[in-house]
């Protein structure tokens, strides 16, 4: 009988491969290849074991007695792991960096490009980018070029050029920009003192830490644009104008709505990307619905229906609105005929009602415990103090449970152009802004970061603007976030071994989730 693989678990827990014969009911151990104690050693045994016996079978061996070891040999073979390699992995990566432009766009700087795809496999700092790169197999180059790489990077105008791809990329594959999202966040450092960059300023997290403000662009799908850094105590509202006109110079754009939260856009960040005929979609400060909807309320009260929409107009400044309430009919706003306001869209949703409802029924629960003399009455909403005695403000109270469920959104863009619901849809999207944010500090951990002087953090964000770019794109191709694609290429390695003195060579037995990646890229899978 043929000769045979045989794998057996051992006491320590590793899989023992052997190359075993059975004649006669008997089965007899040909030679013990050695133990694996991962998949990745076991494919190599196994491969070894595979190209032993065919080998022995070209050569017509079939008498069994021949496959026995020459005398002298315990049987025992010797096998030594030369080299690992996850090619799958770094293919994948270096597609995605190759397709998006990148490494033309930084003149194809090899350190650049090994920071950027580094940081997706495990976020750290730079001196740590050749020890995750020689983990995978590849030749990195050294920690001196990776920092000589990050000075070229503001020399050079890498972000620019980098920006410049991603526009590309978008243009030619997304159908065009006519909505980008836009949004802000704050990255710390783990820094005592304060410099011209790093400023202790209004945090997110309410940490006390040195800090800059980071604003991020991106195009309705989340793919990244443009970033923009500014000292930590700057205003956020003050960041969109300088990003979005330098990305309206830098590619000539005129047509474009920006979608920004509510706290981002100030009345006079409004009127200038008007001004810069600029369309925006912002959302509302509910403390506006009393005056927006004063005329709904005299007409129809409180009641609302799921999913209604309110489209009518809210003043530019102040609480003074062109509005006349004596006329049921909300009124379509023109620019000419309503100059001192915007058009503003009110929503309702029963589903946000409940969640107002449950949110608005704890803070009246703390404030009655306030005044009740049994919580602190700091910061707590719906309390009032007056000659020293907490009372219940039943008044605010009762206007804001007339308002729970609704969301408003303020626009310059006319229903001719965008109904209420698409105006409404359109602000929704910002999410894709703050899932990236999320990738940024997290998934690729933006923060903390190890840089202290300022063009080592603007280099530091360009890099992560690109790990970005290559998340999202992988992202969009696969279905799969970065995580797992990493998680399920990364353990797939080219193995060299020596086995006995010949060299052998095996290639990774595929997943299915690995054939699912590559087949969402058009890869072809390799020969096994």
């Amino acid at each position: 009988m043929s000769p045979y693989l045989r794998q057996v678990k051992t006491a320590s827990g590793a899989t023992a491969v052997q190359i075993v014969s059975k004649s006669g009911g008997v089965r007899r151990i040909v030679e013990h290849l050695g133990s694996a104690h991962d998949e990745t050693e076991l494919e190599v045994l196994l491969e070894a074991g595979r190209q032993k016996i065919a080998a022995w079978q070209g050569q017509g061996l079939l008498d069994l007695e021949s496959l026995e070891p020459a005398p002298g040999r315990t049987g025992l073979a010797r096998t030594t792991v030369e080299s690992k390699h996850s090619r799958l992995l770094w293919e994948v990566l270096h597609g995605a960096y190759r397709r998006l432009g990148l490494g033309d766009a930084t003149g194809g700087d090899r350190a650049f490009e090994q920071m950027v795809l580094a940081r997706l496999i495990e976020p750290s700092s730079k001196a740590q980018v050749p020890r995750v790169l020689s983990d995978l197999g590849l030749e990195p180059v050294t920690v001196r070029t990776l920092f000589r790489s990050l000075g070229r990077c503001g020399q050079r105008g890498y972000r620019e050029s980098i920006s410049g791809a991603l526009f590309e990329h978008v243009t030619n594959t997304g159908g065009g920009l006519a909505l980008c999202l836009y949004d802000v966040t704050t990255l710390y450092f783990e820094a005592e003192r304060e410099d011209d960059l790093r400023r202790v300023g209004y945090s997110k997290e309410r940490r006390v830490d040195p800090q800059v403000i980071v604003g991020l662009l991106v195009d309705r799908r989340g793919f990244p644009l443009r970033i923009g850094c500014w000292e930590g105590n700057k205003a956020e509202t003050t960041t969109i104008i300088p990003v979005v006109e330098a990305f309206q110079a830098a590619h000539g754009i005129e047509e474009l709505v920006i979608v920004a939260d509510a706290g981002m856009l100030s009345a006079t960040n409004l009127t200038a990307l008007d001004d810069a005929r600029l369309r925006f979609i912002v959302g509302a400060r509910q403390v506006r619905a009393p005056g927006d909807l004063e005329a709904h309320f005299h007409w129809a009260g409180d009641a609302f229906t799921d999913g209604q929409l309110i489209d009518t107009i809210t003043p530019k400044k102040g609480s003074r609105s062109e509005r006349d309430k004596a006329v049921r009919a909300e009124p379509v706003w023109d620019p000419v005929e309503y100059s001192g306001s915007w058009r503003a869209v009110w929503a309702y949703s029963k589903k946000r009602a409940a969640r107002d409802t449950q949110t608005l029924t704890a803070q009246a629960n703390r404030a009655r415990a306030v005044v009740a003399g049994e919580r602190r009455p700091k910061g707590t909403r719906f309390v009032t103090t007056h000659a020293g005695d907490a009372t219940l403000d039943e008044a605010s109270l009762a206007r804001a449970r007339s308002l729970v469920g609704l969301k408003g959104y303020v626009t310059n863009i006319p229903a001719r152009l965008m109904d209420a619901g698409e105006v409404v849809s359109s602000y929704h999207e910002l999410w894709h802004v703050e899932q990236s944010f999320r990738m940024s500090k997290h998934d690729l951990r933006a923060r903390p970061v190890f840089h202290h002087t300022r063009d080592a953090i603007e280099a530091h964000l360009t890099m992560v603007m690109a790990s970005l770019a290559v998340a999202r794109h992988l992202q969009e191709a696969t279905g799969i976030s970065i995580k797992r694609v990493i998680r399920a290429l990364k353990p797939l390695q080219d193995v060299t071994i020596n086995l006995n003195g010949h060299h052998i060579n095996a290639t990774p037995q595929l997943t299915p989730k690995a054939e699912q990646i590559l087949t969402a890229l058009s890869t072809p899978p390799p020969a096994h």
